[in-house]
């Protein structure tokens, strides 16, 4: 079960409650589910019986009460657990859920956590003259867009390097009027010809990865291909992901989703199933972890015009993925077996969350580094 199908059941309980009389409540459009907080357990956790409290007129720990059955009843569900003062913790079935995650990833390709269309939101960014602000408001542009926002760039100023270089795109330059006051503002950059010397991938980086009120900086170390520098982390994730995919075929099988097995390859054992150290065996529940939250930090990194939290989501990912990797291809005399096939899946959810995060940044994933 994906993260949208998870939210889509959440709706479904709110729905079968009212059905039932339990609740007397709008069904709302959307809930929101997330990885629990502090104090929480399983994989999802939802605050949905919290919005719902106040119209429903009870408690928030009530509603969570009335919810849970419903929950409890949904496929790839096995367990909802009721923590602090309503939130629901949800516990999937893992084999499923994560070769769900996986055939919803390679079916959307670059595009998932992408809105399904328009959602009827206008919105207007404007920001001054300074390179950093039109670098974040074109990325945020980008994610609202895949959100299915439709969006208006302007600025008060825009030097041509920062388009030729940097890849910036405004729709309009120039004063805008009063009561389109300036509400993309981060704290500026170096001086633009230190950003700009960096190139287009390693200045984008540079301008998006930090926090809007930190202060960027425009040194070599965005552009050393070692692990110290975040960008080249998450572009070699990339180039592993897509490299299996090459070195798969070479052997001659193709990608399968399915339970990916808390083991990796080992010569052996010809089912590829050994037994390996804790640190591997945690690496495949992690990176579904930070590849079903994909959609949720695409969703707030656009509501909060915060392209950083896509950067550092995408870090996440790579950071998880990177001791999974090694894991993917048979070794020695190792024949491929369905283990391989569904973490060569995995691997290629990887490269396209990857990619297509990057490309929300303006940034390039090349297939080879």
């Amino acid at each position: 079960m994906t993260p949208v199908e998870l939210s889509r059941t959440v709706l479904h309980a709110v729905r079968r409650a009212v059905d039932a009389g339990e609740l007397s409540v709008a069904v709302p459009t959307r809930a929101v589910v997330a990885p629990p907080g502090p104090g929480g357990c399983g994989d999802y956790a939802t605050s949905i019986a919290l919005q719902l409290a106040r119209p429903a007129g009870q408690p928030p720990l009530k509603v969570a009460e009335v919810l849970r059955p419903h929950l409890l009843g949904a496929d790839g569900i096995t367990d909802v657990v009721l923590t602090g003062p309503g939130f629901l913790n949800i516990s999937l079935d893992r084999a499923a859920s994560g070769a769900g995650l996986v055939s919803e990833i390679l079916r959307r390709g670059e595009r998932y956590g992408y809105a399904d269309g328009p959602d009827g939101r206008v919105v207007q960014l404007h920001c001054p003259h300074d390179l950093r602000a039109v670098v974040v408001a074109d990325a945020a542009a980008r994610l609202l867009r895949s959100q299915g926002a439709l969006v208006r760039v302007t600025a008060e100023g825009v030097e041509p390097a920062w388009t030729s270089v940097l890849g910036v795109a405004v729709d309009a330059v120039g004063r805008a009027p009063a009561e389109l006051p300036v509400n993309v503002r981060p704290v500026p950059g170096p001086a633009s010809a230190q950003l700009l010397a960096l190139g287009r991938d390693a200045g984008r980086w540079a301008l998006l990865h930090p926090a809007p009120h930190d202060r960027p900086r425009a040194d070599d170390q965005h552009l050393v291909q070692r692990e110290s520098n975040p960008l080249f982390r998450v572009r070699y994730a990339h180039a592993r992901a897509r490299a299996a995919t090459r070195n798969a075929a070479d052997l001659g099988f193709t990608a399968d989703p399915g339970p990916v097995p808390v083991t990796g390859s080992d010569t052996g054992t010809p089912n590829g199933t050994a037994t390996v150290t804790a640190p591997l065996a945690d690496a495949a529940p992690q990176l579904l972890a930070a590849l079903g939250d994909h959609p949720r930090v695409l969703a707030a990194a656009a509501d909060h015009r915060a392209p950083d939290r896509l950067a550092r989501h995408l870090v996440t990912v790579a950071d998880a993925a990177l001791p999974f990797l090694p894991t993917v291809l048979p070794r020695g005399g190792e024949k491929p077996s369905a283990a391989h096939r569904a973490r060569l899946a995995l691997a290629e959810a990887v490269g396209a969350v990857l990619a297509g995060g990057l490309d929300l940044l303006g940034i390039d994933a090349p297939d080879h580094l």
